[in-house]
């Protein structure tokens, strides 16, 4: 196999497809250097080889930059390479990240710091700035010792709403609640929640807020009710400005089953309740036994 000849294909193939499209797709660029820097590899010898292998680097990066531009130097050939050793397989690059991004995770030796920094990205939407910022702030070493070990990249098929919502969930206030009666923060509170929601870049889409269903001749209104892309359901939220009650469960439970009686179809996976307090109660939680049920808190700051 001539490996230039095949680095080249691969990069005249995606530069042609970048001048048909306006927009390329991410993850055909994300591939694309991920197999160049699988045949660097090869043609090096192997990944113990490719370390010393700077000469066929220096050779194909003159001759393609100036083929194809500085995307394909030295320095960018050296990043492809290194991608590929880092992430030997393909099925675990993750889409919603794009080159950038990976340029600022290839310096990470720690392979749970590079998984905490994809996750940060995959779960809050961060773009390239937002990444070097939470790297150069270095929160992962603020997590403690148990939280640092082990760490996966989570992908569409891990995704849990545990990963997406944090607790608690952090809201931005610019009133001051205590000015406020009940009804008026139920309804501040959801209003926040559902910007929350929309911003964590994490599949919500909003079908309605205060939702209005009929079952007999009662009316009920939903707070907030979303279906989320990723994973393929609908999720149910209530809002209590208050510490949790067990009536609370019941009245969410509800909800969620008329959800998944008549508005989810078949090919929807199962539908999801969020409720989210003041305060939590762990003694109901223990006594809570659907799997499908998260209960968290927020906090206005």
């Amino acid at each position: 196999m001539n490996y230039y000849k095949e680095v080249e294909s691969l990069i005249r193939k995606n530069e042609i497809n970048k001048g048909v499209r306006a927009l390329q797709d991410n993850s055909e660029t994300l591939y694309t250097y991920w197999h160049i820097g699988k045949l660097i590899v090869e043609a090096q010898g192997g990944a113990k080889r490719a370390k010393y292998g700077d000469g066929l680097i220096n050779d194909w990066g003159h001759k393609l930059s100036e083929k194809y531009g500085k995307n394909y130097d030295k320095s960018n050939l050296s990043k492809m390479r290194k991608f590929y050793m880092m992430f030997p397989i393909v099925d675990t690059l993750c889409p919603q990240l794009n080159w950038s991004h990976y340029r600022y995770i290839l310096p990470l030796k720690n392979v749970n710091e590079r998984n905490y920094y994809i996750n940060q990205v995959i779960l809050n939407n961060l773009s390239v700035r937002d990444l070097r910022r939470e790297i150069k702030n270095k929160s992962f070493d603020r997590l403690s010792y148990k939280d640092k070990n082990s760490i996966e990249i989570i992908n569409d098929n891990k995704l849990t709403i545990e990963d997406m919502i944090k607790d608690p969930i952090i809201l931005k206030s610019d009133r001051d609640a205590n000015e406020l009666n009940e009804e008026v923060i139920h309804k501040y509170i959801i209003s926040l929640l559902e910007n929350k929601f929309l911003e964590l870049g994490t599949g919500f889409a909003l079908i309605g807020h205060e939702y209005k269903i009929v079952i007999g001749n009662n009316t009920y209104h939903i707070d907030l009710l979303f279906y989320n892309y990723l994973l393929n359901a609908f999720v149910v939220v209530e809002v209590k400005t208050r510490a949790l009650k067990s009536q609370d469960i019941g009245q969410l439970e509800f909800y969620v089953g008329y959800v998944e009686n008549n508005i989810k179809k078949n090919y929807h996976s199962k539908t999801i309740g969020v409720l989210i307090v003041k305060k939590n109660n762990k003694y109901v939680i223990e006594y809570t036994t659907s799997n499908d049920i998260y209960v968290t808190t927020y906090m206005l700051t």
